[in-house]
């Protein structure tokens, strides 16, 4: 059973304010339509502030200045960050430490920090480092000489390629490889020759990594994603691609080889980036864009080939009308005909 929390406990820990009843004890969350009395509930999105008025909840977490319906409520500056927060404090519990569990295999210089876990099925190669508080799920194979940092979690059947290295706080979802050869072969005639592919992957501290996705090593030296990037799941990162820092890179990306992308970028879902271009900090790429050569900072853009997002949606504007747009341009070419037949 959850711990009840007061709502001036909650406050103090989100740094809101309570308007209502401040020793109210919620015990969790719920969304907004199911919410009985002892939990708390968020407004993120003002459009739905209405069922503020309906919602069966204790308390109402949501932005200061909004309609409350007679309503308990912290209120924060962000309401989505806070109920994240929330979440993390009523149902995440730290992952008591197991040691080395039966059924795990583990090879020769092996190096384990304090406080980690290694389930039954894991496979730890020869000289491999692994951090405080890790936890390495079963089926996760870790090649030799490979690194991963403090606080991390290795869900079940991710594979790490040797030598590559994961920083601290960072989180691989099942089915992930970090490090998986490069895709490299130079014509030789008729046929391809395969290039060695020796460079590593390097994670840096609070990257997230989702289910099935694939980075592949560099070919000389690194394949690198920058501190705080999350991606999702089934994303493809080819070898010595860079990713800046704080990247949203949503399900179903590929990114060519040597691409370099920027701080705070955004990629949504099926974006496909070619190799040996750049993308500027903060930039956003919407949905199935294509991008074929490099774009500037500060930005968005969709489409492919990708424009400014602007232009896109005024050309999307036209597409619906084009079937017309062909008929009266025939209409028009017809007439011009008969005009100058006449004028010979």
């Amino acid at each position: 059973m959850l711990p009840s929390r007061t709502l001036n406990e909650l406050a103090g820990y989100l740094g809101g304010n309570v308007l209502g009843d401040g020793n109210l004890a919620v015990n969790g969350l719920a969304p907004l339509e199911n919410a009985g009395p002892d939990k708390i509930t968020f407004l993120a999105n003002p459009r739905y502030a209405s069922k503020v008025a309906e919602t069966g909840a204790g308390a109402v977490l949501m932005a200061p200045g909004g309609e409350r319906y007679g309503r308990n409520v912290i209120e924060v500056a962000n309401p989505y960050l806070g109920f994240a927060k929330l979440l993390t404090l009523f149902y995440t519990q730290p992952h008591p430490p197991l040691g080395v569990l039966a059924g795990a295999n583990i090879g020769t210089g092996v190096t384990l920090a304090e406080g980690v876990s290694v389930y039954p099925g894991a496979c730890i190669g020869n000289n491999v480092t692994i951090g405080n508080r890790t936890v390495i799920h079963s089926g996760a194979v870790l090649y030799e000489g490979a690194i991963v940092g403090d606080d991390c979690v290795i869900h079940a059947n991710v594979v790490v390629r040797d030598r590559c290295r994961i920083g601290n706080r960072c989180i691989i979802q099942p089915g992930a490889v970090i490090g998986s050869d490069g895709f490299g072969y130079a014509p030789d005639g008729g046929s391809y020759y395969r290039i060695p592919q020796i460079g590593i992957v390097v994670l840096e501290d609070d990257v997230e990594i989702g289910a099935n996705t694939c980075i592949d090593r560099a070919a000389l030296e690194v394949t690198l994603i920058r501190r705080g990037t999350k991606l999702d799941n089934l994303v493809q990162i080819a070898h010595n691609c860079q990713i800046g820092e704080d990247c949203m890179i949503v399900s179903q990306v590929g990114i060519s080889g040597s691409a370099k992308i920027g701080n705070h970028v955004t990629l949504a879902g099926q974006v496909g980036v070619a190799g040996h271009l750049s993308i500027g900090d903060n930039v956003m790429v919407g949905a199935q864009s294509g991008v074929p050569s490099s774009l500037e900072a500060n930005a968005g853009y969709s489409g492919s080939p990708t424009m400014p997002h602007k232009e896109w949606l005024r050309a999307m504007a036209v597409v619906p009308r084009l079937p017309e747009l062909k008929k009266t341009v025939n209409a028009l070419e017809k007439r011009i005909a008969e005009l100058e037949s006449k004028l010979k």
